[in-house]
């Protein structure tokens, strides 16, 4: 009777991650959507605003603090009050429209608000997404499934999508236009979730009917406890270093490409999204791979070659040929799954990790992704575009020094070296 009553179960819990998979992975894709669309759109802006590289880095930098500051914020509350999803269901409405907004701005001020406030309603949605999807999933696919609702999502969507959409919509019509129609995928996906999502997974909660069952608070961790893992603070570190090879990267390169190197917006277009290919690729198969080899050589091995990606940047004139290029190196985005989520989710106990989370993340945006982009422009307006991608290289050399620090945590390596 127990085995017989315990395979629906089963199954139904591994149905429902599977449909959390794909509502959260088309979620966060669409978060990076519009995240990016402001790098590839700066070469269209600039007839209209005149930006220069510090002030295209100010604006990447401003999503990127308040970005951390909104997703703090929402892992420490998540974790007081018990409850994830109201507060995605709100980030995802909200981030939609403010990410249109920005195409009603006539200057660099209203500009600079519209991605300030939609920094702050993006920052949310990663840590909430992130602690539904890990207690949703079973732990031979853990990785796996972080890896593409972070990773590879973000990479279809922001990486090939978004370079291909805005770019041809800028060309057709306008770059206005570009920002406008972000809003429709957003409102839909919030209605997704306010539909499927349930607080408590029916794994979580162990065979207990999700959407009727009252939130439950776990014991509550203290932020100094958290911050006294060691775990939590490399990964915390790592994320400094890493948001800034990653925002350096992304918010430069299209500008690079099209003033420095002479590239057309259609091969600008079609350089970006190789890198938008790795992402997808990487995104998975990082954490996939860790699963099996462990978090801490597949951090240090993949972080080894996105050292190479701005380089090449720099160094290789042919189009096709650094396309290649980016993507065998652009492995970082598949890192990034690794000491965002999977790492702290197996170092953490559950009533602190959405604040885990949310500090990791926090702390890395507002050190790489709001300063380190800040420092890249001002660099780029004194010595030139390369020493941002110089910058980006020696951000991904501190991440493989730090992620020596770490401690295991893949459940597989640990069994075996029980054993």
């Amino acid at each position: 009777m127990t085995d017989t009553a315990a395979a629906p179960d089963t199954r139904a819990a591994d149905r429902y991650e599977n449909r959390l998979l794909v509502i959260l992975f088309l979620s966060f894709g669409f978060v990076f959507f519009d995240r990016q669309a402001l790098a590839f759109l700066a070469p269209y802006m600039d007839q209209d605003f005149g930006l220069s590289n510090a002030e295209l880095g100010t604006l990447s930098g401003v999503l990127a603090l308040t970005w951390a500051l909104a997703g703090m914020f929402a892992g420490r509350l998540s974790d007081v009050l018990g409850r994830r999803k109201p507060i995605l269901v709100v980030a995802v409405v909200l981030f939609s429209l403010f990410s249109a907004s920005s195409g009603l701005m006539g200057g660099f001020a209203g500009l600079l608000v519209a991605r300030a406030l939609m920094g702050t309603a993006e920052g949310a949605v990663l840590p909430m997404a992130q602690s539904l999807m890990v207690e949703a999933s079973r732990e031979r696919r853990r990785g796996f499934n972080m890896g593409l609702l972070q990773g590879s999502s973000a990479g279809l969507l922001g990486g090939i999508v978004a370079p291909l959409v805005v770019v041809w919509i800028a060309e057709t019509y306008d770059w206005r236009v570009a920002f406008y129609v972000t809003i429709v995928p957003g409102l839909i996906m919030a209605a997704l979730i306010a539909k499927f999502v349930r607080e408590r997974s029916p794994r979580a909660a162990a065979g207990a009917p999700a959407e009727t069952a009252a939130p439950v608070k776990e014991p509550r961790v203290p932020l100094g406890e958290v911050l006294k893992l060691r775990n939590i603070v490399v990964c915390m570190l790592i994320a400094c270093a890493y948001l800034t090879w990653f925002v350096t990267i992304i918010t430069f390169t299209p500008t690079y490409l099209t003033e420095v190197k002479g590239f057309g917006p259609g091969t600008m277009s079609g350089v970006m999204t190789c890198l938008g290919v790795a992402w997808v690729l990487w995104g998975f198969a990082t954490p996939a791979i860790s699963d099996r080899l462990g978090r801490k050589p597949a951090l240090i091995g993949f972080t080894a070659l996105a050292v190479f990606c701005p380089l090449a940047v720099v160094y290789v004139e042919s189009p096709v040929l650094l396309g290649a290029i980016m993507i065998v190196t652009y492995t970082g985005l598949g890192c990034f799954t690794l000491f965002m989520a999977t790492i702290p989710a197996e170092t953490v106990p559950r009533g602190a990790l959405a604040t885990a989370l949310g500090v990791i993340m926090g702390v890395g945006e507002l050190a790489g992704g709001f300063l380190g982009p800040m420092v890249a422009g001002w660099a780029s307006d004194q010595w030139g575009l390369q020493a941002a991608m110089y910058i980006a290289a020696g951000g991904a050399l501190v991440v493989v020094a730090l992620a020596f620090a770490l401690k295991e945590t893949a459940p597989a390596v640990l069994r075996r070296a029980a054993a």
